[in-house]
């Protein structure tokens, strides 16, 4: 765990301090759960669930704000059952899918979704011809109902398969009116006017958030990272952490604290919980 400045120090010291005012926002895969070869082997990491718990007695709720379909993300995290442990503590658990386009909690247990956008259909009728046109048939593509994944980590040089893939299904995207969010060897296409920032400003409104950490890993997250700047400079309390990795740094330079992946991030959590423990004397 590495503060990047002496005001990130202070400005966790001051997290802290308004820890029972502050939602912890989370992103699934790269922060709460390895990244792995094949996304559906994903799971949380193993030690996540505990230190949730002990966590949710100190925050005002905790939400995960996933670019997976809401439902994976519950099944893959447990978070059903996270969600119950949270709910007896007396905080909410929210689950953010697809960008902020699905929606759950752990007190409604039912999932709030738009229908697919319009030109997915299309678009995923017209990508075989583009992927064999970058010399990149073999990427696997994955269907996320209001999105559509293309993962070039399996690959051979996954990072100049996406390279060499993003300009073309750029415009693929734009000219079905879709939007194309870059994260780790994945392309992903989507309906525009949804991100992660509006799913953070969504809760922190929703509880009336005195305060807002934030952790994610890659460019999906910096609509989050940007619109908690954006909160921090509207009084909250709050702070930005970058679960880093050699794959992926565009974060790094935004972030308050650099932990080394899902594991630091849950160092991190277990000593937020110890300093607000300590902190009430």
């Amino acid at each position: 765990m590495e503060f990047t400045s002496p005001e990130a120090q202070e400005r966790y010291a001051a997290l802290v301090r308004a820890l029972p005012q502050v939602v912890v926002g989370l992103d699934f895969d790269g922060t709460l759960s390895p990244i792995v070869e094949d996304p559906t082997a994903a799971r949380i990491h193993p030690e996540a669930a505990p230190v949730l718990r002990a966590l949710a007695a100190e925050v005002r709720a905790l939400a995960v704000v996933t670019g997976r379909p809401a439902r994976q993300a519950i099944a893959l995290g447990d978070l059903d059952e996270v969600g119950t442990a949270l709910r007896e503590a007396g905080t909410e658990l929210y689950v953010f899918g697809q960008y902020g386009n699905e929606r759950w909690s752990a007190s409604r247990r039912r999932i709030v979704s738009p229908q697919p956008p319009h030109g997915l259909a299309t678009f995923l009728r017209e990508l075989p011809g583009v992927l064999r046109e970058a010399d990149a048939a073999d990427a696997w593509v994955e269907e996320k109902g209001l999105a559509v994944a293309v993962h070039t980590r399996r690959l051979p040089e996954p990072g100049e398969a996406q390279r060499r893939l993003t300009a073309p299904l750029t415009a693929l995207a734009e000219r079905h009116d879709l939007a194309i969010e870059p994260g780790r060897h994945v392309l992903e296409v989507r309906a525009p006017g949804m991100h992660k920032g509006i799913a953070v400003r969504t809760v922190v409104e929703e509880v009336e958030a005195g305060g807002i950490l934030f952790a994610g890993d890659d460019l999906g997250d910096l609509e989050a990272f940007e619109a908690v700047a954006e909160l921090r400079e509207e009084g909250l309390a709050t702070l930005l952490v970058c679960s880093a990795s050699e794959e992926q740094v565009a974060l790094v330079e935004r972030a308050d604290v650099v932990v080394d992946g899902p594991d630091g991030v849950l160092e991190l959590l277990r000593r937020l919980t110890a300093d607000a423990a300590a902190a009430r004397g």
